[in-house]
């Protein structure tokens, strides 16, 4: 073997390690972003401390704790405008005034997120892609941050943000017309949702930069606290969820409560990733084919019927055969200002332990029209170029 392709070996075995390494590094923080266990308050608040020391700042006068990011939003809001809420915010208003903190009494200052949050991203950034060049931290980002931010920015916080955000627009809905003092409140909380900083959410980048200097005091919070605020005089954090239930492709799921849920009681109702009321969860398990296809919301329809199930939905709703032949049976059933649902029936030709066979509903476009090219699509064939050796 020459030197040269030694060395050659050897590079690749090292960046081999290098991949393991950087990926065991992503999945520690990816564990980080969905801890649900409690608080640590003690390193939250010395996290705070070092992030607004690495920022230049004091330390903030007051650190108060809420139940969940949706109370940390109405709590800033309330300590912001005055303004006290009503019955449905009065844990949130109560917890505040146990830690010496009446809405219009204590004065919060600048939201300092800039300095805090955004600077040291940045100059953490900057430092390693200055070490690792462009092209190598984009590999870097690749390996640690990749997985992060798609199961923790995109399946989980970005859902939870727009849930809050929609919870608060309805409320000032629901205040139309009435005065501006009555609507301050939810839209002073709505203006937070976008000083909150992440803490165990920001795990989504701080993978990439693990032990970085410039970020430890904000890494120190994620792994210790949910989400929190920071103000000049006043730090607000949260809590972690007690429950963060996920399918397999990491989305937020759950058919029986909340797929996330905070110690407060607020909680987040979806299926398959798809956000959905505490209403709509409630009837989940009691639905019926009049309830599903009266539902007027195509999306809902959609959860209902992934829920209840495709292929009993067929059974019970009077599906039209519209085709069948060797591969299988071909079912439609139209659906109220939605695509009709189309399905083919297959046997699994190899027989169970008991030597039945069973059946499977594939769903298929609704532009199949024969059960052969139904089976040949979900192979990503023609139906020309379906040729099984055996048919399931």
């Amino acid at each position: 073997m020459s030197e040269q392709t030694t060395s050659g070996t050897a590079s690749a075995a090292r960046r081999h390690d290098d991949d393991i390494r950087l990926a065991e590094q992503g999945e520690r923080w990816l564990a980080t972003g969905l801890s649900c266990e409690p608080a640590d308050r003690a390193g939250a608040e010395a996290g705070v401390r070092i992030a607004y020391a690495l920022a230049g700042l004091p330390a903030p006068r007051h650190i108060l704790w809420l139940g969940s990011p949706a109370a940390g939003a109405l709590g800033v809001a309330m300590l912001r405008t005055g303004q006290r809420g009503g019955r449905r915010d009065e844990h949130i208003r109560q917890a505040l005034e146990a830690q010496g903190a009446r809405p219009g009494e204590l004065e919060l200052g600048r939201s300092v997120r800039p300095k805090v949050r955004t600077r040291p991203w940045a100059q953490a950034r900057a430092a390693l892609t200055a070490k690792l060049g462009g092209t190598g931290f984009a590999r870097h980002w690749a390996a640690t941050a990749r997985r992060p931010w798609q199961q923790l920015t995109d399946q989980l916080a970005t859902p939870l943000r727009t849930r809050i955000d929609a919870d608060l627009a309805g409320r000032l809905s629901a205040r139309a017309g009435q005065t501006d003092q009555v609507a301050e409140l939810p839209q002073a909380a709505r203006e937070a949702l976008l000083d909150a900083i992440g803490g165990q959410h920001d795990a989504a980048w701080l993978a990439a930069f693990d032990s970085h200097p410039d970020v430890d005091g904000l890494a120190r919070v994620a792994g210790s606290a949910g989400w929190w605020w920071a103000f000049e005089h006043v730090a607000v954090l949260t809590e972690r969820p007690v429950a963060v239930h996920r399918d397999n492709l990491g989305r937020l799921h759950h058919g029986d409560g909340p797929a996330l849920f905070y110690p407060d009681g607020f909680g987040l109702h979806a299926w398959s990733g798809m956000p959905i009321t505490a209403e709509v969860a409630a009837e989940l398990p009691h639905l019926t084919v009049e309830r599903i296809r009266g539902e007027g919301n195509a999306e809902m329809r959609r959860v209902m019927l992934e829920h209840f199930g495709f292929d009993r939905y067929l059974r019970e709703s009077g599906a039209s055969k519209t085709q069948s032949d060797e591969c299988g049976t071909l079912w439609r059933v139209t659906l109220p200002g939605d695509e009709p649902l189309v399905m083919v029936e297959v046997l699994n030709s190899s027989p169970e332990p008991d030597g039945t066979f069973r059946t499977y509903f594939l769903r298929v476009p609704p532009t199949i029209r024969t059960a052969r090219a139904g089976v040949a699509w979900t192979f990503d064939l023609t139906e020309e170029e379906y040729v099984p050796l055996q048919q399931t």
